[in-house]
């Protein structure tokens, strides 16, 4: 486990600091038609009962099958997270009883995963950058799921879910504050999206997390840890994380002590509720499935997926810094998504790189987050924005004009130069016709010249905005400047 004190991550307490101790818990739903033992579908949002195999209503002799591409997609993540991948594997049954669990057991892995350590780059406010270890990575299938909501007195069981491919993403108890947890969520899910193993969609339940919190004095060994279980938004996972550590420290605090439990998170409320005491591994009685031999990859296979990986947040934010001259920050805004950073890498070809980013991530992000939309909605293309960018870089537009310009085709999905061209807004570089128009606000303006002489420079942004609005704002920024200092100064 790695030490990752920061006084500024401490929480202030009636008899002193304390310090949070997170791991976090991912399931994440295997991008695969067919679930993991089966050749059900796993579609989401199908009518319920209408996905299940005999396999996943557990019927007597229903013998499992190991999907290949849900493997492939295992060791895929494990590259991605440069971690250790296991080439020997062992599946194991997890015995438990649920409503919504036909078998009895889940089929899981414990003692021989999949995949072994591995670690996660966080991207932290000020540019600062925490490697965070990742503990392993295993296979297993999920559970059904009961509907409390269906009927006032029973409950339903929809078992469209049960037996879809789960990756659960174990982490290292290494990060210290609710901010830090957000930030390997969005980085985890980020990487997943780019390898296509998962899609992410906290929504749709397709990844889910529980946090373990625990706290402790700086400096002390590791308190007894709560499980929150099931958080289905990385808002929540802060949230509950921080009223988690308070409730904590408040009972230390008070001379109790702190029964280690599973929780929920209760988003009505604000709070975290006891669900039952935290059970251990021997409580499930683990041991290898009769039904499946243990899994043995072929090092050559392993070597063949990951030379075929595609360039990952990572890589790409440093090539994007390197080859494009990009802050860190800004780099890091457009590598998030991969929709975003192809996005941008089209927008930027031939056009000034760093102009471009500001362009996206300010104008562009800003108006798809009011309008509820994602890059890939964006009622203006790539090309659009380059364009955009090539007026402004060749003086045909100013950059003030060019947000004018910019909400137009948002709204309309028109192209830039159109726009231009229709409304007459190409920037006025003739000499004559700014130094005609200056003239025009001096004379108008005798009193505010005077002062300017007399020492008050401040007046400059005065006439500059009386001639641009003269001049319908298409007067040449640069020009303008220096042709109005030149008249005032003689």
């Amino acid at each position: 486990m790695n030490d990752m004190t920061n006084n500024k991550n401490l929480i202030e307490g009636r008899t002193g600091m304390w310090e949070m101790v997170l791991g976090l818990e991912v399931h994440a739903q295997v991008i695969s038609k067919s679930k993991l033992f089966s050749g059900a579908a796993t579609a989401f949002g199908a009518e319920p009962n209408t996905q299940v195999s005999l396999v996943d209503a557990a019927f007597p002799g229903m013998l499992p099958v190991i999907n290949e591409v849900c493997i492939e997609q295992a060791v895929k993540t494990g590259l991605g997270l440069n971690a250790q991948i296991n080439l020997r594997s062992v599946f194991d049954r997890k015995n438990y009883f649920y409503a919504d669990l036909p078998a009895g057991y889940q089929i899981s892995q414990y003692l021989d995963p999949i995949v072994g350590k591995g670690t996660i780059i966080l991207d932290l406010p000020g540019g600062e950058h925490r490697e965070v270890g990742i503990t392993r990575l295993h296979l297993e299938q999920d559970a059904g799921k009961s509907l409390h909501d269906q009927h006032p007195s029973k409950t339903y069981v929809d078992l469209n879910r049960a037996g879809v491919a789960l990756m659960e993403i174990v982490s290292e108890p290494d990060m210290r504050s609710s901010d830090e947890a957000a930030a390997y969520l969005k980085k985890l899910r980020s990487i997943l999206r780019y390898l296509g193993t998962c899609d992410g969609n906290m929504d749709e339940g397709s990844m889910r997390c529980d946090v373990n919190v625990s706290v402790r004095k700086p400096g002390d060994g590791l308190g007894t840890r709560c499980e929150i279980k099931n958080v289905n938004s990385i808002r929540y996972v802060a949230q509950a994380i921080e009223y988690e550590a308070r409730r904590q420290i408040e009972i230390l605090e008070e001379g109790g002590s702190i029964k280690q439990e599973t929780r929920l998170w209760d988003p009505g409320k604000g709070v975290t509720r006891s669900m039952r005491s935290k059970e251990h591994a021997h409580d499930y009685r683990y041991f290898p499935d009769p039904d499946l031999l243990p899994l043995n990859l072929d090092p050559k296979w392993v070597d063949g997926l990951k030379a075929g990986l595609p360039e990952l947040p990572d890589a790409k934010r440093q090539r994007f810094i390197k080859e494009f001259g990009l802050s860190d920050y800004d780099a890091g805004v457009l590598v998030a998504e991969k929709e975003s950073a192809a996005f941008y890498e089209a927008a930027a070809k031939g056009r000034d790189p760093k102009l471009t980013a500001n362009w996206i991530t300010s104008e562009l992000f800003g108006k798809l987050n009011a309008a509820g939309l994602d890059i890939t909605e964006s009622p203006v293309s790539a090309a659009a924005v380059g364009e955009l960018v090539g007026l402004i870089s060749d003086n045909t537009i100013s950059g003030r004009i060019a947000k004018d310009v910019f909400a137009e085709m948002f709204e309309t999905g028109k192209g830039a130069a159109e726009i231009v061209e229709a409304k007459g807004l190409k920037q006025v570089l003739d000499t004559g016709a700014i130094d005609a128009e200056i003239d025009k606000v001096m004379a108008a303006n005798v009193d505010k010249v005077a002062e300017y002489k007399a020492g008050k420079d401040k007046l400059l942004g005065f006439f500059v905005g009386q001639v641009m609005k003269a001049m319908g704002g298409k007067a040449n920024p640069a020009m303008l400047n220096e042709r109005l200092r030149a008249k005032l100064s003689a």
